[in-house]
């Protein structure tokens, strides 16, 4: 393998193929997957009783220890769950902020966390399935439904990113409504549960939820590393693309769908945790300092407040475990607060 370097970027060739990195954002990565070790570490040691780092390293390397069944069994499925989780979200929020090239785009933002939670809201309140083994999949397909009439209804001869955010809000708040129709008028143990789920919770997960997303965030590298080598041509204005003989559509197409599922699949495993996909590319993208949204540093940055917000979530209060959506919705609320008020600085 050689290298090139230029201007803030290092071009790796490898007999035909060349990629071109982004020095910044390796180094961003770099500094990222060392916190999210540093958070993991910690959410495995600290809680009701306190286990040492070597303890932690046995149960995760599968070595007898006498703390097997509170970190490898209470801990660890938890924390593996929230990585997971936070992977998609910030991968998918980096995905839709692309397509809309919007920073209040996201997920929570254009009606597919909405869309997840009005359906499992609506199943549970009113007793169509239960509230474990089902939830998931109403989660992934009410999420999916919510994506397509979002995108469908936003269609003119184009996707135009305006249209887009702006109908994805219409129809947030449409489903929002629905969802408070189906918490009043469905039945109240089971609307109960539901308000528990729509909080975004870590409590009682295990690899049964942690299985099926870690093959979904499998099967969507090679799309995810697709998207990455898209984002340069998206990017420009639609003149230029259509110039250049981009198919804009498609990729926004694309790119898009993945978001979505992503979102849909992490709402289904761990609840429709708030502006986690919001906030996450914003802070890749600030460390980075990169033209386009970093897609690898958005997914490092997801999981790292997931897992930092559910320790925060676990110890604040303790021995009261608050639901980890709690924690990122009170960070997340002033946020984006700021970032309407940077927004319409901007266009002032």
């Amino acid at each position: 393998m050689s290298t090139v370097a230029l201007r803030g970027y290092t071009v790796l060739r490898a007999g035909p193929a060349s990629f071109l990195l982004h020095r910044r954002s390796a180094f961003a990565a770099l500094g990222l997957l060392l916190a999210l070790a540093a958070t993991v570490v910690a959410s495995l040691c600290l809680g009701e009783s306190t286990v040492a780092p070597g303890e932690v390293l046995k149960v995760v390397l599968g070595q007898p220890s006498p703390h097997e069944l509170v970190v490898g069994e209470f801990r660890l499925p938890r924390v593996v769950v929230g990585l997971l989780a936070g992977t998609a979200l910030g991968l998918a929020g980096a995905l839709i902020q692309t397509v809309a090239r919007n920073p209040l785009a996201s997920p929570d933002v254009v009606g597919v966390s909405w869309g997840a939670t009005a359906t499992v809201v609506g199943l549970l309140a009113y007793g169509v399935v239960d509230s474990t083994g089902q939830v998931p999949y109403a989660a992934v397909a009410g999420g999916l439904a919510a994506g397509l009439l979002v995108y469908l209804l936003a269609w003119r001869r184009g996707l135009h990113a305006q249209r887009f955010v702006l109908i994805g809000i219409g129809v947030s708040v449409a489903l929002s409504s629905l969802t408070s129709v189906f918490l009043t008028k469905g039945d109240g143990f089971q609307a109960q549960a539901a308000k528990v789920w729509m909080t975004g919770s870590l409590n009682g997960s295990g690899y049964d939820q942690a299985g099926w997303l870690a093959w979904v965030l499998l099967a969507a590298v090679p799309v995810a590393l697709w998207a990455a080598r898209a984002q340069r041509s998206i990017s420009f204005d639609d003149a230029t693309a259509v110039g250049l003989g981009l198919r804009l559509d498609r990729i926004r197409l694309g790119m898009a769908l993945l978001g979505v599922v992503l979102a849909s699949c992490a709402a289904g495993a761990a609840g429709p945790v708030d502006f986690v996909a919001l906030m996450a590319p914003q802070i890749a993208v600030r460390l980075a300092r990169s033209a386009q949204i970093p897609l690898f540093c958005s997914a490092l940055t997801g999981a790292l407040v997931v897992v930092l917000a559910d320790l925060l979530a676990r110890r604040l209060l303790a021995p009261v475990e608050l639901p980890v959506g709690v924690v990122t919705g009170l960070v997340g609320a002033p946020y984006l607060m700021w970032l309407l008020i940077r927004s319409r600085r901007g266009g002032s």
